[in-house]
């Protein structure tokens, strides 16, 4: 129950503002929905993060209407990991990077679904579009989230940034067919903290008046930057929440941790965040990265992990039709010490069977025995597609594999993504492609 004197309030579905009055509402008192934000501070912010929900099985479930009511996994075959997966597989247990084996034992009767990176990278850039057309302050994070600043944008859209971010969901909704979720508030990091407080479909504001009392209950882990290793420090030193930060001097609290970060934690406890959104800036790498629920050593399971990267990284580049000439592998051990190998290949590319060959080379030398937290692959040193996979005599497969390539995409984009599922989905790892 909502009393309308206590702050503006406004329908998330039929836009209604309500003006200040003494009686009590549930529902709005123009459409009947239950989705009514009141806030205090809500016409005073305007720095949001938008987060796409479960993007990739959005998107599979819009554009197949049969897949809407039941458990969705986005990944490859038994022997791979989830990318990503629906709500309902979620309630499963199912998580991103677990073994597809484990996922399916969990949710035996989930849709599995092979990813269309390509397809799901021109559904980003779709939304990003509509991003623009709130304000060139766009940050983007992955091709499904961004932070954007609404400063001083209220005379061009009629209305405040909360408003207008409303209307933004529901046109995506409408024009996209998939949800997105809205974190609103003065900084970056409570933005984002906000957009993840009522998934999916969700909008929450977190204002100046309430951040401290907020954030004093949660975890240490809640702050940016902060991963199990370093939360485990905390602990030792006596900070498991951000109260207990709070609860120190900024002077104090840099001595006991004696660390450069420890004034950078303080302040984020403490909901100071200076950060500016910054717009999108050209690119000096494509990248993919995951990070595991559990460390693993089995050299398969992570040379499925490492192609499916490899096939995001690919299909990234095609999207912004370029190739790369330096591959980065990286990889993080379960004592949280960082691996980098780097190689220069021997032309550009933008085929993601090249960049998972390349890629598993540098893999295999590091599967050692050590157990690993996260994985990733970049590729950098960009190039125009005419100097790239162009062969020589001693490279006379290329051809072969540029068309393969192509109309494997085609047939993705055009029949969906069951269309083609690669060999390595359903063969040992250590067999070529």
């Amino acid at each position: 129950m909502i009393p309308l004197r206590a702050a503006p309030l406004f329908c998330r579905d039929c836009l209604f503002e309500g003006e200040a009055g003494a009686r009590v509402v549930n529902r709005c008192p123009a459409c009947g929905s239950p989705r009514l934000l009141v806030h205090a501070e809500r016409d005073g912010l305007a720095i949001a993060h938008i987060d796409c929900d479960a993007f990739y099985a959005a998107v599979e479930k819009r554009d197949d209407p049969s897949l809407r009511d039941k458990p969705v996994i986005i990944g490859g075959g038994r022997r791979g990991v989830v990318s990503t997966c629906c709500y309902i597989a979620r309630t499963y247990g199912v998580r991103s990077a677990m073994p597809m084996f484990k996922a399916l034992e969990l949710c035996p009767d989930a849709a599995v679904v092979y990813p269309r990176m390509a397809h799901y990278v021109a559904v980003g850039q779709q939304v990003r579009a509509m991003m623009l057309d709130l304000t060139p302050l766009v940050e983007p994070i992955s091709i499904d989230e961004a932070f954007l600043d609404l400063s001083g944008t209220e005379l061009l859209h009629h209305a405040s940034p909360a408003i207008t971010l409303a209307r933004f969901a529901n046109r995506v909704e409408r024009e996209v067919g998939i949800s997105v979720s809205v974190g609103l508030s003065y900084c970056k990091f409570l933005a984002k903290m906000a957009s993840d407080l009522d998934k999916p479909r969700g909008f929450a504001i977190i204002g100046a008046a309430e951040a401290q009392a907020f954030l004093a209950p949660r975890p240490v882990g809640h702050l940016w930057g902060v991963g199990a290793a370093a939360e485990k420090r905390l602990a030792a030193e006596g900070f498991s929440t951000l109260g207990d930060i709070q609860a120190m001097d900024e002077i104090a609290f840099m001595r006991a941790l004696g660390s450069s970060e420890a004034q950078r934690l303080w302040r984020l406890a403490r909901g100071i965040d200076q950060r500016k959104v910054s717009p999108e800036r050209e690119s000096k790498s494509v990248s993919a990265e995951t990070t595991f629920d559990a460390d693993i050593a089995d050299p398969e399971i992570l040379s499925s992990v490492l192609f499916a990267l490899c096939d995001k990284v690919s299909a990234r580049l095609k999207a912004q039709e370029i190739g790369a000439a330096t591959l980065t592998l990286k990889l993080k051990t379960s004592d949280f010490r960082l691996r980098t190998r780097s190689q220069t290949l021997h032309e550009p590319t933008r085929l993601s069977g090249r960049i998972f060959d390349a890629a598993r080379t540098l893999l295999l030398k590091e599967t050692d025995g050590a157990r690993f937290r996260l994985i990733g692959v970049g590729m950098s040193g960009f190039h125009p597609i005419e100097n790239c996979d162009q062969g020589d005599l001693a490279d006379t497969k290329v051809a072969k594999e540029k068309a393969t390539e192509s109309a494997v995409d085609s047939l993705r984009a055009k029949f969906g993504a069951g269309a083609v599922v690669r060999g390595i989905a359903f063969k040992p790892h250590g067999e070529k492609s």
